[in-house]
């Protein structure tokens, strides 16, 4: 498990892919299963304190639990009755919302039936509760009292009592008409002033279902289609973009020069301060536009032949999805799995929500508080819904680099295992799950830290000065760009350990070297291939939007469609992001498969290269350039040269 030593050994070691198989980072594994079984302490926990049973049937503000007997709680009146028949909680005013604490502000009963129509007066919940035998009045009234106790007024609802309904499998009465929400959904979406606008917002929605649900299909068709296209397209959509790079380029610099021109011009008839000042301006905007043109050529005449491996890695990706079409599937899987989680979380924190003992409050109602070191609890709790989260999306990870890995180093694809996915999920759960763990986890270190500050920068807005916001924000942002950068490198590392079968560490020094060493063959991928991904991802939104517009104008059951179409565009964007974004993992794979290739093989007999006949162009193109050029000694040359010099040596030598 130690960095330092397994970084030693990774120097007298060559690669040998998918020759051994051995278990990585064990001691990890046994920390974070400890920790998922600390997670399911907490949930039995919650359950054995009662916190379940107080989230589904629900409790009155007196700490009694609706549809059963209960325990007298010293000090609280009403406590500890025979709520057998009195299954739905009922809230005297619904819609008395804190916005601060987002709760109800009401004295909560527990009732056998919700008021299935609206009551105006006292005699209607009297009439109610002879009908129905539901009392809507504090416990310590009784029926009869309603219209003539004075203290009616302080113990039964408001008026008018909304109709309500009991909300399924938490018997909470709730109202039907959503309105006496306004102010709180006026809180979330401020841009609704007028409750006519948010009711046709949703009837557009509803009388449109089947559009977007046909549209969100067309979305998925058509990232399935781009993902299997996109290696014929890779050439054209590179050079489209560099010549849009350009033009934009020279446009704006030559734009800026000409309107310094006319407005020097016309200076010298106006001499004025705000004249003198716009020229100043337009010559300092038009010599930095020229010094970013100038750097911009440079880099891409630089990079012009690392592009060409771009090109080449995005036409062996699309094979790989011909060969490995389960690899599409990998983003349903993954948020199939991640959605199970999710709602796993949200249930057991609903029950932390409940836990704890019944104490008095200011207003001599009960709330359930926790005390001692078991309060804290729920810190446990989000950092497993980190932790967790982030292991499953590195499973996900090891599973499409362990695939792309047997893919690239298998010579004849026509020996590829039957199931490579399946194949490859195996030896995760065998032999790497503790990798995974060490990742995530380090991921998780620096994610919380980030959340805490955004947390931190929320609840200080507006009371912090100008240097302590900059401060915070600056340290959010440096936090997230280190996440990001360990990310990648965690992916990468990823992939040497499906390779190597070897530890975190080991993987990501290893990994790290790679990168290094093909510095600007990575600067390349990740420009100009997420660039072109982005434009997949905008090209399938576009197209999804415009026949979301063609359809949508001819519907004429609504008011408003704006709505379906940004949920349309949104879910095409998610589902375009999901899909490209295992195209560009397939992509990173196959580089440092091809970078370890070039490095350890140089086509020599018992040194011969494992990859693809394109990828095999590229090399030897690239050293026709270079033998053309006379320099062979140049860049381009050190990052296609073998690295184990003496083996080549010896290999042209036998």
């Amino acid at each position: 498990m130690g960095c330092c030593s397994s970084a030693a050994q990774s120097s007298k070691r060559e690669w040998k892919p998918l020759e051994d198989h051995s278990c990585t980072d064990v001691p990890w594994l046994l920390l974070f299963i400890l920790f998922c079984i600390g997670m399911g302490f907490i949930c039995g926990f919650s359950i054995a304190t009662g916190a379940a049973a107080r989230l589904l049937s629900g409790y009155d503000s007196y700490g009694n639990i609706c549809g059963q007997k209960n325990v007298k709680v010293e000090g609280i009146v009403n406590s500890g009755l025979d709520l057998t028949h009195k299954k739905y909680v009922f809230f005297l005013d619904p819609c008395n919302i804190d916005l601060v604490h987002q709760k109800i502000k009401s004295i909560a009963l527990c009732v056998s039936a919700c008021p299935r129509k609206e009551l105006k007066t006292l005699a209607d919940i009297q009439n109610f509760a002879e009908i129905n035998g539901s009392t809507l009045c504090s416990y310590e009234l009784q029926p009869s009292e309603y219209t003539t106790d004075p203290r009616a007024a302080k113990l039964c609802p408001k008026f008018p009592v909304p109709e309500s309904a009991p909300i399924p499998f938490f018997h909470r009465c709730a109202p039907v008409n959503i309105s006496c929400y306004a102010k709180f959904a006026e809180a979330l979406i401020t841009f609704v002033s007028d409750s006519s606008v948010l009711h046709r917002l949703i009837s557009g929605v509803m009388t449109s279902k089947e559009i977007i649900m046909g549209l969100c299909l067309l979305s998925l068709v058509l990232s399935m289609i781009l993902m299997v296209i996109i290696r014929y397209i890779s050439r054209v959509l590179v050079w489209i973009l560099t010549i849009l790079v350009i033009l934009g380029s020279l446009g704006g610099t030559g734009v800026l020069w000409w309107l310094y021109a006319k407005q020097r011009i016309s200076a010298g008839a106006l001499e004025t301060q705000v004249a003198k000042d716009n020229l100043q301006a337009l010559l300092i905007y038009a010599i930095a536009a020229t010094v970013f043109t100038v750097i911009l050529f440079l880099i891409m005449l630089i990079m012009r032949k690392r592009v060409a491996l771009t090109i080449a890695l995005f036409h062996v990706a699309g094979k790989v999805f011909i060969h490995l079409p389960l690899l599409v599937f990998q983003p349903f899987w993954t948020f199939f799995v991640l959605v199970l989680f999710w709602t796993y979380w949200i249930t057991v924190l609903l029950f932390l929500g409940t836990t704890g003992s019944p104490v008095p409050n200011e207003e001599g109602f009960v709330e359930f508080r926790m005390a001692g070191p078991l309060k804290y609890m729920w810190w446990y709790h989000v950092v497993g819904l980190v932790w967790i989260s982030e292991f499953i999306l590195a499973c996900q990870q090891m599973t499409v680099a362990g695939a792309v890995v047997t893919y690239y180093f298998t010579r004849e694809k026509r020996h590829l295992p039957f199931t490579p996915i399946l194949a490859s999920v195996n030896r995760l759960v065998c032999y790497h799950l503790g990798t995974v763990a060490k990742g995530s986890f380090i991921i998780t270190l620096v994610k919380i830290p980030r959340m805490i500050l955004m947390y931190i920068h929320t609840q200080l807005k507006g009371k912090e000065n100008a240097c302590a916001r900059c401060m915070l924000k600056a340290c959010i942002c440096c936090l997230w760009c280190l996440e990001k950068c360990l990310t990648y490198l965690n992916q990468n590392a990823y992939t040497a350990t499906a390779i190597n079968s070897t530890n975190f560490c080991t993987s990501a020094k290893d990994a790290f070297v790679i990168l290094v060493e093909n510095a600007l063959r990575v600067a390349a991928i990740n420009t100009v291939g997420d660039f072109m991904l982005f434009l997949g991802k905008v090209l399938i939104v576009c197209s999804t939007g415009l026949a979301g517009i063609m359809l949508l104008n001819y519907q004429r059951d609504y008011t408003i469609w704006v709505l379906p179409l940004i949920i349309v565009c949104l879910f095409a964007f998610l589902v375009a992001h999901c899909f490209l974004s295992i195209y560009e993992m397939v992509v990173d794979v196959l580089f440092l498969c091809f970078a370890i290739d070039t490095k350890y093989n140089d086509g020599s007999p018992g040194r011969e290269f494992y990859m693809d006949k394109v990828l095999m162009e590229f090399v030897e193109n690239s050293r026709k350039s270079m033998k053309e050029a006379g320099r062979g000694g140049g860049a381009e040359g050190r990052e296609l040269k073998p690295m184990d010099s003496c083996g080549a040596m010896n290999s042209r030598v036998a």
